[in-house]
């Protein structure tokens, strides 16, 4: 009878303890967790913080009694791993003041990761500063909103579970601010649609500091200076500027470490050491679609590791094929989700990119309810393939990544996607499915029928000599604004005015979403007249430099 023993527990640890049990009923299994709770729904937690989830209960997904009831597996809460002698196959057990030890056939480290506590002067002194990455951490933030008189919460880092904080904070009644670091919040998605999160969060009454980090806290956390010299008054911070692998045990233990401090595993999650394997955030894994080493701390991911080296140690190979990163947040009445790469890192990769930006809407236009959904994918023109995408709406984005990441999995192209048959009915979707018409707006400048330009090229591009053509209505310019130095001829009125404009000069085109006006580049290009379409328009455009928009 085998003896296995997995170190930690929730998504990666529990997952292959349950699919060990359902394929060894005879082996004995032992899931040692250093804190209280061994099965919890850590991605639930902020919404704890706001009420949305009422019951702390709800949260706790298993416990010790009911995984011993129907899988008969040993589990230990309070049970912490602080020593492997790899050569004598034990383990050292920290349980209260009591140290143990029990011997393995198997090893399974799923360790997760830790918050990162940046070196802020004067942070060991904040008593009101706290992470959340667990139920006691969940605790301690609940027992000071319950204690103190809270009234400014601040939020360091804008990454998925920073919004996620200042969101429910907020409803809370709390007044949010968010400081990040990067240019622009949740740094995962390219700027400009992130640009569309900060204005939903500004929208809601959060304050947004990016550029910005925390230098220093006074007066035991209660005021923040930050990098520019500016202080901002807190009676709750939270830090959330992200995670590293949870790696003490592996490293004491000799287990070599790559990427990020990550514990390096094989394609069957086993480690440098024999008979002692890891999943989980802790590891590193491959970018599946660039082959680099990266760190991916998802659930997703790190449930599905667990059942594969369950596998793995089984008999049943089931081959580590890396990850994508898939990700959504909701903030606030909006939505944004991200897959594979983004624009900024395919560059950084070096991959031949070309991006394109597509607007539509959740279901049905003329059903009731429909909202705008904005698409952006990242691929490569000459092939097909598929880098990345990602969405920013208030419905339906979910949809549209999660068909999109599939795709890239599946290694179809932009050829593929107005291929796949989506359901349609009025309620739920559109004939045109947004997936679909940006598989067609791929394949036109892939196929050289259009040339675009992205947001970010305008002003240079202008400078440049070339002439920004708006084909929008003139009550959509005076409603909406309007670009500073544009030429108007409504769309409908083009080609009986095309003599107009100078052949000499070549055009830019633009509109509100890009629909219209990469019409008027096709009438245009077929009257040879050089004319280049502004990917995303003028929604996208006005979005993200609001200040460069002209209100009439």
């Amino acid at each position: 009878m085998k003896k296995i023993i997995i170190v930690g527990g929730v998504a990666g640890g529990m997952s292959a303890a349950t699919r060990l049990r359902r394929l060894n009923e005879e082996a004995e299994i032992i899931v040692l967790e250093k804190g209280p709770f061994v099965s919890f729904a850590n991605c639930g937690l902020p919404y704890y913080v706001s009420g949305e989830i009422s019951e702390k209960d709800s949260l706790l997904v298993q416990t010790p009694e009911a995984l011993k009831a129907r899988f008969n597996i040993d589990v230990r809460p309070l049970h912490e791993a602080i020593k492997i002698d790899a050569k004598e196959k034990t383990i050292t057990i920290k349980h209260k003041e009591e140290l143990l030890e029990e011997s393995y056939d198997y090893l399974i480290l799923s360790p997760g990761a830790k918050p990162f506590i940046p070196p802020i002067k004067g942070l060991a002194e904040a008593k009101n500063a706290f992470s959340l990455r667990n139920v006691p951490d969940l605790d301690r933030i609940m027992n000071h909103l319950e204690k103190e008189k809270i009234k400014y919460a601040t939020v360091i880092g804008a990454g998925f579970i920073g919004l996620e904080m200042a969101e429910n904070l907020r409803h809370r009644g709390l007044e949010v601010t968010v400081v990040e670091k990067a240019p622009h919040v949740l740094p995962p998605l390219d700027e400009e649609m992130a640009a569309y999160v900060k204005k939903e969060l500004v929208r809601n009454g959060v304050k947004v500091m990016t550029n910005q980090s925390a230098v220093a806290f006074q007066n035991e956390g209660k005021e923040i200076t930050l990098e520019d010299g500016s202080t901002l008054l807190s009676d709750l911070t939270i830090l959330s500027v992200g995670v590293r692998p949870e790696n003490t045990l592996a490293e004491s233990a000799g287990i070599k470490l790559g990427f990020g401090g990550g514990i390096l595993v094989d394609e069957n999650y086993q480690t440098s050491l024999p008979d002692i394997y890891a999943v989980g955030d802790a590891i590193v894994v491959k970018q599946q679609i660039t082959g680099e080493d990266a760190l991916i701390a998802l659930a997703s991911p790190a449930n599905r590791q667990g059942r594969q080296v369950a596998d793995a140690i089984s008999g049943h190979r089931r081959k580590n094929k890396g990850s994508i990163g898939t990700a959504i947040v909701r903030v606030f009445d909006s939505s944004a989700a991200s897959t594979g790469l983004s624009e900024r890192a395919a560059k950084q990769a070096g991959l031949d990119i070309q991006v394109v930006h597509v607007s539509g809407k959740d279901h049905a236009g003329y059903y009731p309810g429909a909202t705008d959904v904005l698409l952006k994918l990242i691929f490569n023109p000459k092939t097909g393939a598929i880098y990345g995408a990602q969405g920013v709406g208030e419905k339906g984005i979910d949809k549209r990544i999660d068909i999109l990441a599939t795709a890239i999995k599946a290694g179809l192209t932009i050829f593929d996607l107005p291929e796949l048959e989506l359901t349609y009915a009025p309620p739920f979707g559109s004939a045109k499915d947004p997936v679909n018409m940006i598989g067609y707006a791929a394949m036109n400048v892939a196929e050289g029928l259009s040339q675009n330009i992205q947001w970010y090229n305008l002003e240079d591009e202008l400078k440049k000599g070339k002439v920004l053509l708006d084909v929008r209505n003139p009550l959509e310019l005076k409603n909406n604004g309007q670009f500073k130095n544009a030429i108007h001829i409504p769309l409908d009125e083009l080609r009986s005015r095309v003599q107009e404009l100078d052949a000499s000069k070549s055009y830019i085109i633009t509109c509100h979403s890009g629909l219209r006006s990469y019409i008027g580049e096709r009438i245009l290009k077929q009257a040879n007249l050089g004319v280049e379409n502004l990917d995303g328009a003028f929604s996208l455009y006005n979005t993200v430099k609001p200040e460069e928009i002209k209100r009439v």
